[in-house]
């Protein structure tokens, strides 16, 4: 019997299919930079720019609270969501994913590192000293979502295996971003305010440990409590989502085959229940009985995975184009040569996504593999590998984040840009059209 479908279906439908698709967000991502871009040179470009520089805030007593502006409430708002779910995929990969074998591991792990020291060094070597210096971690960064999603544009000529290493590798040079933010781009720490904020990160911890598994609980505390804390305290408030991250448990309440013999006493009961297939309403009796298949799903599912995947969409298809709306507007049309190049913040970003990246990838894999750390996946050669690094060079993202916290000179940040731009286009194109040969061979 078919399902009686009505108009808003087919309104709900496509969009529904948009957002299940591995490469909409990347598409999405990719839209908000280009409108960004257009905006920045157009006739308003000053009323673009202007509009992120406005304020607001909290008053209470005659006082203002958490006053940023608009750019900053993007930055280091709407980017501790993203960071969350970044922290909710780094603890499953942990937990059950290709980061739980330590052998399996061990490739993309000693990828990641590659491709995040070589292109520091060749960023310093170029900018040994001066603000300039500061932007060394810019290049180490990858943009999961945009590198993936010019993977999957592939479809599935790509092995599975391809697939998962690069996504490993991008998780593990996430963590190594949140890292580089945590140790180095942070100055000013209210020892107070810190120490508050990992209280409650303790309360969420004994949460976790007593078996709470309400999400608003931990949307409260990690929120209201470890976020504005660590505001606060002058670390990164991404480094509070991370954290808040892995207090999410990440176990289940009921075991996959005690869950399918319950639901299926729960049909059972529902059938048998039901006095007149002609009843459109339901009874007290199947009202309590669908009342138990839904608490019963909710505690076969862990609370880890219910919020990233109910969190995924919405960071793919509002954060990151607010943020890319917000970031990645670029004004070319006044900008003067002499002036892009008068550092090596351009060249230095340029190179060592582009260059360092690929270098430190298939550099570091290729060494791993001959010491017999780590073994290649199945249909993974030199050259797919090469085409993987260069899509790691795809920076977007999180090098555009970097940049904020590295400079707070204008013309310093916009030669870092232009850097991260040309670098991500050449890396994607270059990476897709060797993955996209060498796997039309494979077929």
């Amino acid at each position: 019997m078919k399902l009686k479908k009505y108009p808003i279906d087919r309104i709900k439908r496509p969009f529904a299919k948009l957002m299940q698709e591995e490469k909409s967000g990347a598409l999405v991502l990719g839209v908000s930079i280009i409108i960004a871009f257009i905006l920045a040179n157009s006739p308003i470009h000053e009323q673009y720019h202007q509009f992120f520089e406005h304020e607001f805030g909290f008053y209470f007593d005659g006082s203002p609270y958490l006053e940023y502006s608009i750019s900053e409430w993007i930055n280091d708002g709407l980017m501790a969501i993203f960071f969350f779910v970044v922290g909710l995929e780094l603890k499953r990969e942990i937990v059950a994913g290709e980061l739980s074998n330590v052998r399996k591991a061990m490739l993309p792990i000693a990828a990641a590192i590659g491709g995040m020291l070589v292109p520091a060094a060749i960023y310093l070597a170029l900018n040994p000293t001066g603000e300039v210096h500061s932007g060394w971690g810019i290049p180490m960064a990858t943009d999961i979502a945009l590198a993936l999603g010019v993977l999957y544009l592939l479809g599935n000529r790509v092995p599975l295996a391809i697939k998962v290493f690069l996504t490993a590798l991008a998780i593990v040079d996430d963590l190594g971003a949140v890292l580089v933010i945590a140790f180095f781009y942070t100055s000013n720490i209210s020892f107070l305010n810190l120490a508050i904020g990992f209280a409650f990160l303790l309360m969420m911890f004994i949460g976790n440990r007593m078996g709470v598994r309400s999400i608003i609980y931990y949307a409260l505390i990690g929120i209201v409590g470890v976020w504005t804390a660590f505001i606060l305290s002058g670390i990164h408030a991404t480094i509070a989502a991370v954290l808040a991250a892995f207090m999410i448990p990440a176990n289940v309440r009921i075991k996959e085959t005690i869950y399918i013999s319950r639901i299926k006493k729960h049909l059972f009961r529902f059938k048998n229940t039901d006095p007149d297939d002609l009843i459109p309403t339901l009874t007290n009796k199947q009202l309590h009985i669908l009342e138990r298949v839904s608490l019963d799903t909710k505690k076969a599912i862990p609370p880890l995975q219910r919020l990233e995947h109910a969190m995924t969409p919405f960071v793919n298809f509002i954060i990151l184009p607010i943020f890319a709306l917000a970031n990645a507007g670029v004004t070319v049309f006044n900008i003067e040569i002499d002036k892009l190049f008068s550092t090596n913040v351009a060249i230095g970003v340029g190179l060592g996504l582009l260059v360092g990246k690929v270098v430190g990838i298939v550099g570091f894999s290729w060494l791993a593999v001959k010491l017999n750390i780590a073994s290649f996946p199945k249909l993974m050669t030199l050259k797919s590998l090469t085409g993987l690094a260069l899509l790691a060079s795809i920076g977007f993202t999180m090098s555009l984040f970097i940049t904020q916290l590295a400079f707070t000179h204008e013309e310093f940040k916009t030669q870092a840009k232009i850097g991260i731009f040309i670098a991500s286009i050449i890396g994607g194109l270059l990476g897709y059209f060797i993955l996209n040969k060498q796997f039309k061979k494979t077929i």
